[in-house]
């Protein structure tokens, strides 16, 4: 098992990613999933938008984008994730960047995890499944 941080084109580092990555680890077993191989890219957002754009048909920025390769019970998969767009979210939703971005890195988890956000009622789910997460950080 092996979760990962890699940073593209962004000079932002993670402060006490260790601790962070724990909590996401919690969150896959509390998912009743066995952590596998998940790799967490922080890009801009040139990158994730051309990423949204090949692969989903989305020619928008997002914040983020998570690809599943789990195999049964086992997650595997890539997020990637524009500090461009978390920054921006976190000015709109007055908390602060390593917060959003702790958010952001667990919604695209949840959404490994098999929830979707595709409606308003699971999309409030996942809010609250992930602000429960956040909790345990502060």
């Amino acid at each position: 098992m092996k979760i990962r941080i890699f940073y593209d084109n962004v000079k932002f580092r993670l402060k006490e990613s260790k601790k962070v990555l724990k909590i996401v680890e919690k969150v896959i077993r509390r998912e009743k999933k066995v952590p596998g191989d998940l790799v967490f890219i922080l890009s801009n957002n040139k990158e994730v938008r051309k990423i949204n754009k090949e692969f989903l048909s989305h020619n928008y920025n997002t914040d983020v984008i998570a690809f599943d390769y789990s195999n049964g019970k086992i997650l595997n998969g890539e997020i990637y994730i524009s500090c461009e767009k978390v920054k921006e979210n976190a000015n709109n939703y007055k908390v602060s960047y390593r917060e959003e971005l702790i958010r952001v890195m667990i919604h695209g988890t949840l959404h490994l995890c098999g929830y979707d956000d595709n409606t308003e009622e699971k999309r409030e789910l996942m809010m609250e499944r992930g602000e429960k997460w956040i909790s345990m950080l502060k």
